[in-house]
């Protein structure tokens, strides 16, 4: 709710900043004692040091940013994760809270030790390269959703998980291949480069589903020609179909399906797209999302046999047998 008409600086300063102000910000406006006394009183919380609330009920989700930021210190921002998912990508891990702050200074680890039960952990990153073309214009402050992705997929506690949020992010739409390499490109030490760098690639490539981006790894490790991923094809009815991977020379397909497969509608249309691939003289495969991850090899076996059928010859591994 905006403010009255007659609203005064202190009103407007918290309205910015959902109730969450620092103890500098408000000692431009009011005396120590105002302070103290509207926190003894219970109008206001004491959040951490530095940094007060003008109201007194559970922390929201945008206050919860705000202390985050705030209790950083200046020149503070929202990344990774939490400012990707400010930007609108789903499905991300919601805590801890990621802040980013430039390397010239520390942030204050007293303060970020000593948050309210109602407050997740902050955890404070430090980087020497943060051009402005990183930094997005929001409240509270945050990085763009590129250089978040990134930043995320450089803190994620696996590589799966890594994969998992650049796909996310170009599958909702939210970020471009092209922006995210372009973040990639002026950041020469950022963590996982050259996962980040690949994955980036699969993606522009077509893999925007991560179980895609699997398939093409698994078919690297195991030798197997490269598909073409996400190509166009027109059904028997008309309708534009995209292929996950399509070998063109031996037609032969491979769909990868995953969760929203498993809807009753979704299934049905999948039974005819199946049907339609078989009378057009294609041969197709199917694996669920979970089987390309978990059991690579018996996936890759199937493919195998599916390509020399169809007229592939493997190369020979030339490599010499290991001996035990």
């Amino acid at each position: 709710m905006l403010p009255a008409d007659d609203a005064d600086a202190l009103d407007w300063l918290a309205f910015e900043q959902a109730g969450v102000l620092t103890t500098a910000q408000v000692s431009s406006l009011l005396s120590e004692g105002t302070v103290r006394g509207r926190i003894r009183s219970g109008r206001w919380r004491s959040i951490c040091r530095g940094v007060v609330s003008t109201g007194n009920g559970r922390l929201s989700r945008d206050q919860q940013l705000w202390v985050a930021v705030l209790a950083a210190g200046p020149g503070a921002m929202l990344a990774g994760a939490t400012a990707a998912t400010e930007a609108g990508v789903r499905g991300l891990r919601r805590e801890p809270l990621h802040v980013l702050v430039p390397a010239v200074r520390r942030a204050a680890r007293t303060s970020l030790r000593r948050l309210p039960i109602d407050m997740p952990a902050v955890l404070v990153h430090r980087t020497s390269v943060l051009p402005d073309s990183h930094r997005q214009l929001a409240r509270p402050p945050r990085t763009t959703t590129a250089r978040a992705l990134i930043d995320a997929a450089g803190w994620a506690v696996s590589v799966d998980e890594a994969q998992g949020v650049l796909a996310a992010g170009c599958q909702q739409r939210r970020v471009l291949p092209e922006e995210l390499q372009a973040a990639l490109d002026v950041l020469p030490r950022a963590p996982r480069r050259r996962l980040i760098q690949q994955t980036v690639r699969d993606i522009a490539g077509g893999a925007e589903a991560l179980s895609e981006i699997d398939f093409l790894r698994l078919c690297r490790r195991h030798r197997l020609p490269l598909p073409d991923l996400q190509e166009r094809r027109v059904d028997a009815a008309g309708r534009n179909r995209w292929l996950d991977a399509y070998w063109r020379q031996w037609r032969v397909q491979v769909e990868i399906d995953g969760a929203h497969h498993m809807d009753a509608r979704q299934w049905a249309d999948d039974m005819r797209r199946q049907n339609d691939v078989w009378t057009s003289g294609d041969r197709i495969l199917r694996f669920p999302a979970w089987l390309v991850r978990a059991r690579p090899d018996e996936v890759a076996d199937t493919v195998r046999r599916a390509l020399v059928v169809a007229g592939w010859t493997p190369t020979p591994d030339l490599r010499k047998p290991t001996h035990i």
